[in-house]
Order: C-alpha cells, then sequence, then structure tokens
C-alpha cells in the first residue's frame, strides 16, 4: 500500500481554506473568476471558446509587459518554478480521480443491491429533485449556483455553529412533539374507528 503524498493534503487544505475563506484574496480571485465567467456565458452569451481566449490572450498581455517591465527598471525575474506541475502531482491528482470515481460507482452498485426501500427511494427522490432543478436553468448556471452556495453556507455554518446545532435540537424536539400529538389525536383515533367499525361488520355478518 502506497502512502500518500505531501501534495494531497496540502491540496485539499487549500480548498477548505478557499471554501471557509480563510486565505480571503484567493477566495475572493475564484468568486469573482466565477462570476466574470457566468455573466460572459450565460448574461451575455459568449461563446467558451470565445471567453477562454480572452482569457489567455489577457493572461499572456500581462505576462508580456510584466517580463518587459522587469527587464526596462533591471529588475530581476521573478522565479515562476513554483508554477510548474510535477509529475507526482500529476500521479496524485489522476489517483484522486480514479478514486472518486470508483467510489461513485461502488455507492450506485451499494445503493441499487440495497434492501432497504427508504434508502433506495431517498435517492431516487433526491436525483429527480436534481432533474427538475435542472430544468429551469442549464448546467453552467447550476456549477455557478453549487460554487456560491460552497463558499457562502460553509463559512456561515462555521461562524454560527453553536446557534445552528441548538436550533436543530430545538426543532427536532418541536417535531417529537408535533408527531406525538398527531400520533394521539389522530392516528389513535382513526385506528379506534376502524377497530369499531370492523366490530359492526363482524356482528352483522354473525347476526
Amino acid at each position: 500500500m502506497s502512502t500518500p503524498s505531501k501534495s494531497s493534503p496540502v491540496s485539499c487544505d487549500t480548498l477548505r481554506d478557499v471554501f471557509l475563506w480563510r486565505r480571503k484574496k484567493l477566495s475572493l480571485l475564484v468568486l469573482v473568476v466565477s462570476t466574470a465567467t457566468w455573466v460572459s456565458i450565460d448574461v451575455y452569451q459568449f461563446n467558451f471558446i470565445t471567453v477562454s481566449s480572452w482569457a489567455a490572450m489577457f493572461a499572456v498581455t500581462s505576462l508580456f509587459l510584466y517580463g518587459n517591465m522587469l527587464r526596462l527598471f533591471r529588475k530581476k525575474e521573478q522565479d515562476l518554478s513554483c508554477l510548474e506541475i510535477s509529475e507526482q502531482t500529476a500521479i496524485e491528482t489522476a489517483r484522486s480521480v480514479r478514486q472518486s470515481i470508483e467510489q461513485g460507482v461502488r455507492w450506485m452498485c451499494h445503493v441499487s443491491a440495497e434492501r432497504e426501500l427508504f434508502v433506495f427511494a431517498r435517492v431516487v427522490a433526491a436525483l429527480w429533485l436534481l432533474s427538475y432543478v435542472g430544468s429551469f436553468c442549464d448546467s453552467l448556471s447550476l456549477l455557478y449556483i453549487d460554487m456560491v452556495v460552497g463558499m457562502t453556507v460553509p463559512v456561515i455554518y462555521v461562524k454560527n455553529e453553536d446557534k445552528i446545532k441548538r436550533f436543530g435540537e430545538w426543532t427536532t424536539m418541536q417535531a417529537i412533539r408535533l408527531h406525538d400529538v398527531v400520533d394521539e389525536k389522530v392516528v389513535k383515533r382513526l385506528k379506534n374507528r376502524v377497530v369499531k367499525f370492523t366490530e359492526k361488520i363482524n356482528l352483522k355478518k354473525l347476526e
């Protein structure tokens, strides 16, 4: 069994810091780029290739001007070796993707072979809800909504974890009380009526 490399924990920590806004500049950059991409493609109806070409032209032009300004002022050029992707990082990324695909396939097989009807019904209902939501927006809009929700809900939960837990406990208690009230006033009465109705039918049959 191979030992995990250092790149995997670092990437996971980076993603966690981005989504929890611990690295505010990087989180803001991700949100701005996502918003700009969504507005350009979905709102202004630009082609993806056009937007990608513009982004590449902007990056190349910025680097060109930056390098010439450094040479003009005779400053030492910045080391860009940190931008290189090492072979180990590429292998770990491919391995993570493969493991995610295997987990997805294993989960689908587990749900399909699950004997409990409630688990199967819950999965089917969630997939149906996803397809229903997807009928109102395209894939890019759905990804953008997921990105915004993913960058707002976790940080709100972390900052208000105690309040959310207390509210969840209070909601659970209220749901239990409501269940008891409904069970006592509705379900039991219906059962009693069914029993009485059944007894009357049996008496009529005996007569």
